[in-house]
């Protein structure tokens, strides 16, 4: 059951519950609401975009670029959280006064429109809920995505770059800055791998059910007989680290190399050797960034990046949940958490959670927010049941 006592599904029907029950729902959605707003704790938010804002107001902030694009980055990402959860506490409360004046006027038509207002504002409260669910030691930092294709050739690559895209629309969607550190192109079509964060408060623990092996069956637009191709892209959800984090890395560890940075469109980056490729000797782990004009800068990102991977690694060990956090899939048969088939029929449908949708393109969209919040509520659960 959804906040209010509203049944889950786009069937519901609400005709005919006005007066107290319908006032019964908003009530419950207001307390709802409450709950939310103490677990987003709105007044440490607005404190710190005041603090940002003073940053951001500094004639030097962009002396120093990557720091200039963090504080401007954490500013936006606040700002949306905030225009959200204030956004829907007006719906709220119109939605109340607009139900008192049906009420008072015994207006059908009114009521009416009330009674759509309550799905679509009960739906909207639910997916904000359920940032309360969201309480591990990591759960509110930003995230790396890592995305790589595995079986299926050009199709498993091309499949890469439709998650790509997916990820990054779902984050334009809600206003969360992405920023791109690597991406290896395949020779024919789609992407070998590629490396973004999104900036965003919650990104990590939002984000995070998504890491394993997805699967996509359809009829291969690389195949000239026209024959159905499953193939298969892992996806890895890791934590931005932050200064107080402590992650160690000796410079002995790492061996550097450079490179020409490689991809379409002939831009300046591919003229000079400023791509960088970092090993960390002792795990192995290998990080690249190809995306900034400057050597030093692909550096400094790629640096972020092999931290982060790093303490997934080191967090995974502790808790002996490797595959949860370093994402080791195989992306192949048998493995896979989601499955997306565009033939013989339309569908997505998560593994886990059960949860389903018959309209593929809304999710490759960016519409996954359905899929995520089932993904959180099946981690909660599975996370009790271990207690």
């Amino acid at each position: 059951m959804l906040p209010g006592g509203v049944p889950p599904g786009p069937a519901r029907n609400l005709r005919g519950v006005a007066g107290p029950d319908f006032e019964t729902k908003i009530k419950n959605l207001q307390a709802t609401m409450h709950t939310v707003e103490q677990v987003l704790d709105l007044e440490a938010m607005r404190r710190e975009m005041a603090d940002l804002g003073e940053q951001v107001a500094a004639p030097d902030l962009w002396d120093d670029q990557p720091n200039a694009q963090r504080v401007t980055g954490r500013l936006s990402a606040l700002q949306g959280e905030l225009d959200r959860f204030t956004s829907l506490q007006d719906r709220l409360d119109d939605l109340s006064v607009l139900a008192e004046l049906a009420k008072e006027e015994s207006d059908a038509d009114t009521m009416a429109e009330a009674e759509a207002d309550l799905v679509k504002i009960t739906k909207a409260v639910e997916l904000l809920e359920v940032r309360t669910l969201l309480s591990g030691e990591y759960d509110a930092r930003e995230a790396l995505v890592i995305i790589r294709a595995g079986a299926g050739g050009v199709d498993a690559a091309d499949f890469a770059e439709m998650l790509m895209r997916m990820y990054t629309r779902w984050a334009e969607r809600n206003r969360y800055p992405v920023e791109v550190f690597d991406t290896s192109y395949a020779e024919e079509a789609g992407l070998k791998s590629a490396t973004f964060a999104v900036h965003a408060p919650y990104a990590y623990g939002t984000l995070s059910v998504e890491s394993g092996t997805h699967r996509l069956v359809r009829i291969s637009p690389f195949d000239n007989q026209g024959r159905r191709q499953t193939s298969f892209a892992a996806v890895e959800v890791v934590p931005v680290l932050e200064q107080t984090d402590e992650i160690d890395i000796p410079d002995e560890d790492v061996r550097t190399d450079v490179y020409r940075s490689g991809g379409p469109g002939g831009q300046s980056v591919n003229t000079t050797d400023s791509a960088v490729r970092l090993t960390h000797i002792p795990t192995g782990v290998v990080v690249s960034c190809q995306n900034e004009k400057s050597q030093l800068q692909n550096k400094a990102s790629a640096m972020v990046v092999l931290k982060a991977k790093l303490l997934a690694m080191k967090k995974a060990e502790e808790k002996a949940h490797l595959d949860d956090l370093k994402g080791d899939v195989q992306a192949s048969w048998g493995d896979q958490m989601r499955n997306y088939v565009l033939h013989p029929y339309q569908l997505v449908k998560d593994l886990r959670t059960e949860f389903e949708s018959g309209n593929p393109q809304a999710v490759f969209d960016g519409d996954i927010d359905a899929f995520l919040e089932a993904g959180i509520r099946w981690r909660r659960g599975a996370d009790k049941a271990e207690v």
